[in-house]
């Protein structure tokens, strides 16, 4: 396939920046892209970060991604995150031979999207799958041409397949968006505008071709050092990344009110050297834990190979990198709310429709405490099985 000329991707993120805040209340009020800003985004490539460049993606290095999500996500972090799992689920190009991953990423306007795995089982039949089934927190699908489910497979003696380790094999099948029957299911305090809805499919038929595993990073077919990196480790960083964006855009928005902004009784907040003190700690926070998560994608991205897949001492680096940054963005942006006082608590004010985003960002899965808990058995030697 023909590929165009490698972006600038932060250059590209930044100068969608003021077309994603002039729709970020229409995104929120209608919980859709609208398709003028869709199409801005697939021009400006923003959906083809991850995608590799021999089916017509950017491909780009993880600090790169890490830094245009953040940017896209200063001004809108709804739009930010369809965007970053937009390019997660390009990542699954990786693991399909090449005529599959043509035929579903020809079209430059091509989205992918899915649901986390559930109870729902595939039937193993001659030449692929069938699959039936309900699936939620589909981010993005009301953008995707493309979708998939990731599930058990069932094979014809009743059994069901294992994977390399043991256990019930989660396999993931592909299949035009319009075989899925999509659910209005996503009413939340925030990330509105992700159109995280739930879908159904009704005994689906997907070719053996049009189906992978995300479980064994190291069978990838397409080289390069990115995707050396594992796809769960790259969708921490894309979180990372929509959390670092919403929490910068409070920092600034703290900024320009604190030099007007005069509390009853009290003088100019910018001159209270309460808020001196916790807004510096704050951007210290904010800075530190951005620079170290570049840091550790540098240097893993470094030593990666062109084949097979980064070790687990390094996975777990990722993963820490990427928890730690989501806990910092979460408290400094608790920390401006809170500062800011009453006036980040009415519609409209650059901290509320934030707050409420970067809040339920910190309830999904790759926010977890329980990833610190996964790095720190690593450092010991204690690494769980399969560890991704």
């Amino acid at each position: 396939m023909d590929c165009p000329a490698r972006q600038d991707a932060v250059a590209a993120a930044r100068a969608l920046g003021p077309a994603i805040a002039a729709a970020a209340d229409g995104v929120e009020a209608t919980r859709r892209i609208p398709p003028a800003l869709a199409e801005a985004l697939h021009a400006a490539r923003l959906f083809r970060l991850l995608l590799p460049r021999s089916v017509g993606g950017e491909e780009v290095d993880p600090g790169t991604y890490l830094r245009a999500i953040a940017e896209v996500a200063r001004h809108d972090a709804s739009v930010a995150w369809n965007v970053f799992v937009g390019n997660s689920a390009a990542l699954i190009a990786a693991f399909l031979a090449p005529a599959e991953a043509a035929a579903i990423f020809a079209d430059p306007r091509t989205v992918v999207a899915w649901g986390p795995p559930n109870e729902a089982v595939a039937e193993a039949v001659p030449g692929g799958y069938r699959v039936s089934g309900r699936f939620d927190f589909a981010s993005g699908c009301r953008l995707a041409n493309w979708m998939g489910v990731h599930c058990r497979v069932r094979e014809k003696d009743g059994t069901l397949r294992p994977n390399h380790l043991g256990r019930p094999a989660v396999r993931t099948l592909l299949f035009p968006a319009r075989q899925a029957e999509l659910l209005d299911t996503w009413q939340t305090i925030g990330l509105r505008g992700t159109a995280s809805d739930s879908y159904t499919v009704t005994d689906v038929f997907v070719p053996e071709a049009f189906s992978t595993t995300r479980e064994q990073p190291e069978a990838r077919r397409e080289p390069g050092r990115l995707y050396a990196f594992t796809m769960q480790g790259l969708y921490a960083v894309g979180v990372a990344g929509v959390a670092l964006g919403a929490a910068r855009a409070m920092l600034d928005a703290f900024v320009v009110l604190a030099q007007d902004k005069t509390p009853r009784g009290l003088g100019k907040l910018a001159e209270d050297a309460l808020v001196q003190h916790g807004l510096a700690r704050a951007e210290a926070q904010h800075g530190a834990a951005r620079a170290w998560l570049l840091e550790i994608l540098a240097e893993i991205m470094a030593g990666a190979g062109p084949e097979g897949a980064i070790g687990t001492a390094e996975r777990a680096r990722v993963r820490l990198g990427c928890a730690h940054a989501i806990h910092a963005a979460v408290e400094v942006a608790d920390w401006c709310h809170r500062a800011a006082g009453v006036d980040a608590i009415f519609p409209g004010s650059p901290f509320e429709r934030r707050f409420r985003d970067i809040h339920t960002l910190s309830q999904q899965i790759q926010s977890r405490s329980a990833h610190f808990t996964a790095a720190g058995q690593v450092m010991l030697g204690r690494a769980p099985p399969g560890f991704l």
